[in-house]
């Protein structure tokens, strides 16, 4: 029923990012052997203010869980990607012990737009953002 849909749609949590990798994939295993890849993803907003052009850069962490972790394992810097996925925040303590919150990306699917090969990744306990 319609009603039913408008339930369901009430919240959403989906990002969609092209950019270039500023780092090498980062990749290690949970302790109980998940895959999880780290990447640095840049953006680039261009606009024009008074006859000149502006750009800003955004950085993204982008976090791969299990086999889609394994498939992002092989980026390297520069890489031209197009991530879907979820934010997520995390808390944790800095060096000066005062509590702070980052923000991630929890990827979904990922297309490298070099080779067009694109891995998406069902959600699942595996992929939980803060596993180990």
């Amino acid at each position: 029923s319609s009603s039913y849909n408008q339930r369901t749609n009430m919240y959403l949590n989906n990002v969609e990012l092209i950019g270039f990798l500023g780092a090498d994939a980062d990749s290690s295993k949970t302790t109980a052997g998940v895959t999880r890849t780290r990447l640095s993803l840049a953006t680039k907003t261009r606009w024009l203010k008074d006859g000149e052009s502006h750009d800003r850069t955004e950085w993204h962490v982008v976090i791969a869980w299990s086999k889609l972790g394994d498939y992002a394992a092989s980026f390297k810097k520069g890489s031209h990607i197009r991530v879907e996925g979820a934010i997520a925040s995390r808390e944790f303590q800095n060096k000066e012990g005062n509590p702070q919150i980052v923000y991630e990306i929890v990827a979904s699917s990922i297309l490298s737009l070099r080779s067009g090969q694109r891995v998406t990744e069902p959600p699942t306990e595996e992929t939980e953002p803060f596993l180990g």
